[in-house]
């Protein structure tokens, strides 16, 4: 039976961009293996609006009592969800961008962290409800961060995946690459080698 990987790009560079570089990579080599099966979903090409009241609160509304537009509303993070609880590994390629994430994907992540769907509240904390997951941070930076308080944008995404239960999280660093072409062409190499013995052990 097939791996089903979730490829999640964000960069709003487009080709330019080395966090879709990097997952052009994964794609490529993960195509190349019959036994691996890459869905790819671009939140910059197929944008998703800020998160706003009406849609949350269609959330909260009974899916047999919803109103059309909640339905609507509602659709656009049942089938989020669906998506990701139908894949093996969770793939996120991510810029930074002013120390954060694009706002793309964290309107991605506003709408799969669901409570009561994704995740439950019980008096011993929050309990992840997506379960037998492995996630991949590729994250492409222009500076250097790993290990600096400046590095806001680790902790954020383990612990938004950590919360609605991904907690086997690897991350694969590109560092430094608007520090020069000799540290850009050696951080990107270095990644596409990590990326090549990720995909080699899937």
């Amino acid at each position: 039976m097939a791996t089903r990987i979730l490829l999640v790009t964000s960069s709003i560079l487009g080709e330019h961009g080395q966090s879709n570089a990097l997952a052009s990579h994964l794609r490529q080599r993960a195509g190349a293996r019959e036994d691996l099966v890459v869905t790819h979903r671009d939140l910059a090409a197929d944008e998703l609006p800020h998160l706003g009241f009406e849609e949350l609160s269609s959330w909260q509304v009974a899916s047999a009592e919803r109103s059309p537009q909640q339905r609507e509303l509602a659709q656009r993070s049942d089938a989020l969800i669906d998506e990701l609880q139908s894949h093996d590994v969770l793939v996120l390629a991510v810029p930074m961008y002013n120390f954060g994430i694009p706002s793309q994907l964290k309107a991605w992540f506003d709408r799969v962290m669901r409570a009561g769907t994704t995740f439950r509240y019980t008096e011993q904390g929050p309990v992840g409800l997506v379960k037998d997951k492995h996630a991949v941070i590729l994250a492409a930076r222009g500076g250097q961060y790993v290990g600096t308080e400046l590095d806001s944008q680790t902790p954020h995404l383990k612990a938004m995946l950590g919360m609605i239960g991904i907690n086997d999280v690897s991350v694969i660093y590109a560092e430094g690459l608007a520090m020069g072409e000799g540290l850009r062409d050696a951080a990107l190499k270095e990644a596409r080698q990590a990326i090549d013995s990720l995909v080699a052990d899937l």
